[in-house]
């Protein structure tokens, strides 16, 4: 590209509908120019997950206002079929009201990844929406690229609208002394552990910091793979929802790297 990275990201907000992009830090921009280089950058890998947009404040609040109508989450997946569901009414109008919103959220993203990870090709999809009831977290895990086992990291974006966060395993967790690593393990399973039950586990992660929270509203670059060596993907758990559940919105859209362009793509 005869454009820069900056300099691109500066126009991306005349292109975008549903998202704002957030600005970067000097720290920031270093990583994100690393991972449009070549995105298996495995030390770039332990300063994600990156918030890379916002959600307008209307769209957040008319997204919130659309997942409260329903009191059971209805999850979506995307695939080669769903515009075509979409336009039959199985999913789309009355049927998923959320459906238009997934649109311009599709398309700002590609937009975005367009320029931070050229290689980067759409892989797949899910949305949920509702109360979200489920007494524990969903252990510690990683999202995988199970159509390619020898896929290394790829790019992942994940959003949370207005409540319900995302807790995410903060910097290089294979550097972590043994008994943390224990603790993790524990969570994974949501099993007990040495140093308690999985929710005292939970919390004593989260004190210490070794657990951090996505913040909602935003979109989140993260790694998703097959734990090959030269990747770190990112290990998260999505947060308790407190008794009588809480109405949520989550998005997330994961890519793969075009074969030929895993390295070198920004040079």
């Amino acid at each position: 590209m005869t454009t820069s990275l900056r300099e691109a990201w500066t126009t991306l907000p005349s292109r975008l509908r549903l998202l704002e992009p957030v600005p970067f830090s000097e720290a920031h921009w270093s990583v994100l120019e690393r991972l449009r280089a070549d995105f298996n950058d495995r030390e770039a890998h332990t300063q994600l997950p990156l918030a890379i947009a916002r959600f307008r404040d209307e769209a957040a609040k008319e997204i919130f206002e659309c997942a409260r109508r329903f009191d059971e989450v209805v999850t979506v997946n995307v695939d080669e079929r769903w515009e075509a569901r979409v336009a039959a009414g199985t999913e789309g109008g009355a049927g998923d009201p959320m459906a238009p919103w997934v649109r311009l959220y599709n398309e700002d993203v590609d937009a975005m990844m367009e320029l931070l990870v050229p290689p980067a090709r759409y892989r797949k999809e899910h949305y949920a929406y509702g109360r979200f009831v489920f007494p524990e977290p969903h252990g510690l895990h990683t999202d995988h690229s199970l159509e390619d086992p020898a896929a290394g990291g790829e790019p992942i974006c994940i959003a949370r609208i207005e409540t319900l966060g995302t807790h995410y395993v903060d910097g290089d967790y294979r550097a972590l002394d043994a008994a943390t690593q224990g603790m993790l393990k524990a969570l994974r399973y949501w099993t007990p552990a040495p140093e308690g039950e999985p929710e005292q586990v939970f919390e004593a992660l989260l004190k210490r910091g070794t657990l951090k929270t996505i913040p909602v509203n935003h979109v989140m670059l993260m790694v998703a793979g097959n734990a090959s060596d030269d990747a770190q993907v990112t290990q998260h758990i999505s947060a308790r929802p407190p008794e009588g559940g809480l109405h949520s919105a989550f998005f997330q859209r994961q890519y793969r790297l075009a074969e030929g362009r895993r390295r070198g793509a920004g040079s």
